[in-house]
C-alpha cells in the first residue's frame, strides 16, 4: 500500500471513530422515553472526548500522507 493508499485508510479511521462516537450516545440513551438535543448533548458528553482526539489525529495523519504521496510522485515526475 501506498502513501495515498495509507491517507485514505487514517481519513476512513478517522469518520469511523466519529461516526462510532454518536452510534454509542444513540445506544447510550436507547432506553429513553422522549429525546431532545439537551439529553444527547448531555450523553456526548457522557462519553468523553477520547474519540475525539483519536478522530482527529486519524485525519490529521491521513492529510499528511496524502501530501507526502502526493509530494513524492510530483518529485518523480519532474
Amino acid at each position: 500500500m501506498g502513501k495515498r493508499g495509507a491517507g485514505i485508510a487514517f481519513i476512513a479511521i478517522s469518520a469511523f471513530l466519529i461516526s462510532t462516537k454518536y452510534i454509542s450516545a444513540a445506544i447510550f440513551g436507547s432506553g429513553v422515553s422522549s429525546w431532545s438535543q439537551e439529553l444527547f448533548d448531555g450523553m456526548l458528553s457522557y462519553l468523553g472526548y477520547t474519540l475525539n482526539i483519536f478522530s482527529v489525529l486519524s485525519l490529521l495523519v491521513g492529510i499528511l500522507y496524502l501530501v507526502w504521496g502526493e509530494y513524492k510522485e510530483l518529485k518523480r515526475q519532474r
